[in-house]
């Protein structure tokens, strides 16, 4: 038995969510009403709609507003119409931009309703989502945020630059977002990107191409990326590609091409080492036991998963998997802390809070010696408590974003951009 198509109209007027109710009902949908944001937020949780009619003007929040909110949160999996009887062009290209599928002026046509939600039902079934599976990252608050940065880039159908430090996770995010059964494509350097791009993007039609540090591409290689990314969408590729390295930084040096920073940085997402979301580590550590545990009897005892949770990780998820496939595979025994110690050093020194800390001789330097120092701890602490989010990072510390940026470039500390600097 086929399952009935629901649909959710959301208007304030109670004269058009009847007329639409008895139009929609007669052609065979299952139709909800809501006559404001706050209930049009319930309804769509609780029935999923394959399809929303949606109001601009409303009392409680307009509905371009709501339209924001459910993509920001990654919750716009469903085509979504809006109408409107007062709204201006502008409006209607902006609602269409962020993502709407058409606009309907009121009065509506019956003809031309029913038209359009043919045709946005259509779109919908033809194009399923489902939520990212970042499960190998974690599942804290701030992996759901990325979850939510990457869906929504997807649904844009735009380039995804992954940045942060070494071994965060890169090869992971990138596999979250391929689509089983497609073409999975790893870009290389060599000749066949700068001579070929095109049949690059043929062999990787409907699928993904990866390239896992663009930062290494010579100049050359790094036109031709630019230029597949103005072809993705003809031939239904994503593309992601990540980077270690501040590209805006290398820009700005002369060291990267700016057309493919331009085109990549307002698509970056920025995954949080392992010291800024230790809420992870219980997980990814059982994980990880779980997966080499089929070969190895070894366990891992409470102490020593205390440990493991309480190291610094410097070398991020690929340091965490390294180190447990050693104490698993290379024991037939409960793992002790002198197998830990001999792969990890020092337990004491390691299991020290890693964050920043002032020198020791802080109240003996000079004033603006002392002032550095503290501003050096000050930011380093703010970074890895927001994430690496300078947007985050600026508000919390009250200063512009170009002030940020100059600031942190004066203490010399390092950071994943999202975006170049304003005076760069």
């Amino acid at each position: 038995m086929i399952a009935p198509i629901e649909i959710l109209v959301v208007d304030d007027e109670v004269g058009i969510r009847e007329l639409l109710h008895e139009i929609l009902e007669d052609e065979g949908y299952v139709v909800h009403l809501a006559e404001n944001a706050t209930t049009a937020r319930a309804l769509r949780d609780k029935h999923d709609p394959a399809l929303v009619l949606l109001d601009i003007w409303m009392p409680d929040s307009d509905g371009v507003s709501l339209l924001k909110e459910w993509k920001a949160a990654g919750r716009l999996t469903m085509p979504v119409i809006m109408l409107s009887g007062h709204a201006t062009i502008e409006t209607a290209v902006d609602a269409t931009r962020i993502g709407a599928f058409d606009f309907l002026e009121k009065p509506i046509g019956l003809q031309k309703l029913l038209a359009s939600v043919q045709r946005a039902l259509k779109t919908g079934r033809a194009k399923p989502r489902t939520a990212l599976n970042l499960s190998e990252l974690g599942a804290s608050p701030v992996v759901n945020e990325l979850r939510g940065r990457m869906e929504l880039l997807l649904a844009e159908q735009r380039p995804i630059l992954l940045t942060g430090e070494v071994g965060v996770g890169f090869t992971e995010c990138a596999r979250a977002v391929h689509e089983a059964n497609t073409p999975w494509i790893t870009l290389e350097s060599g000749q066949r990107l700068i001579n070929n791009p095109l049949e690059i993007l043929e062999s990787a039609r409907g699928g993904t191409l990866f390239c896992s540090e663009v930062s290494q591409l010579s100049r050359s290689e790094q036109r031709s990326l630019a230029f597949m990314l103005g072809k993705m969408a003809s031939y239904g590729v994503r593309v992601v590609c990540a980077s270690s390295e501040p590209l805006g930084q290398l820009s700005g040096e002369g060291r990267f091409d700016p057309n493919l920073y331009a085109s990549l940085s307002a698509s970056t997402v920025v995954i949080a080492p392992l010291r800024a979301r230790r809420a992870d580590l219980p997980g990814l550590i059982e994980r990880c036991a779980q997966a080499f545990s089929v070969d190895s009897p070894a366990r891992l005892s409470p102490e020593i998963r205390a440990l493991l949770e309480s190291a610094p990780w410097p070398g991020n998820l690929i340091q965490l998997q390294s180190v447990l496939s050693s104490l698993l595979l290379s024991s037939t025994e409960d793992i002790t802390v002198e197998h830990l110690q001999a792969i990890l050093g020092d337990l004491h020194q390691s299991s020290v809070s890693d964050q920043p800390q002032l020198p020791p001789d802080f109240f003996d330097l000079p004033l603006r010696e002392a002032r550095e120092a503290f501003e050096r701890v000050y930011f380093e602490n703010l970074l890895g408590r927001e994430s690496s989010n300078m947007s985050r990072v600026a508000d919390r510390a009250g200063l512009e974003r170009t002030h940020l940026y100059r600031k942190l470039k004066q203490l010399n500390i390092r950071f994943p951009r999202r975006a170049a600097a304003p005076s760069e």
